[in-house]
């Protein structure tokens, strides 16, 4: 009976840390190509809501087959076929204007400039700093500029 108990408050204990961690990590994917179509169903003849540009970030919030329901940084929601999207990383700047910087950190030297909507691919991150990547331009920004 003890030996049963001892396992229950063990079981117990292990849920409770599980809880503590909180929710599992978000599963972001980008889109593969140019155009691709955004739908309001999962299918090929569901309506188009937006067609997306490459690299476009996207949080997986479900699946339904082979496709994905996401959601963007402005909290739009539709379907895509997870054919269409892939694993590299990228950010896509949510601010008017930001600056990019030649290291992590405020003081750093301004290489370059963001302005909203611009994809970025990441590269790595730092703290609270992002180092990216655009055509011949790289460097850093602040992780509150971008999403996600």
């Amino acid at each position: 009976m003890v030996r049963s108990l001892g396992k229950g408050v063990f079981m117990a204990m292990a849920a409770a840390a599980v809880l503590a961690t909180g929710a599992v990590a978000a599963e972001y994917v980008s889109v593969v190509k140019d155009g691709v179509n955004l739908r309001s169903a999962p299918g090929t003849n569901a309506g188009v809501l937006f067609q997306l540009p490459l690299g476009y970030p996207l949080e997986v919030i479900g699946r339904e087959g082979a496709w994905l329901k996401v959601s963007d940084y402005e909290g739009d929601k539709g379907y895509i076929q997870e054919s269409l999207v892939g694993k590299t990383p990228t950010v896509i700047v949510k601010t008017k204007e930001c600056k990019i910087l030649s290291g992590p950190g405020a003081k750093e030297k301004v290489v370059g400039t963001g302005v909203k909507d611009v994809i970025l691919q990441k590269v790595e991150q730092k703290g609270d700093w992002i180092k990216v990547t655009h055509a011949s331009l790289t460097g850093w920004i602040n992780k509150n500029s971008v999403w996600p």
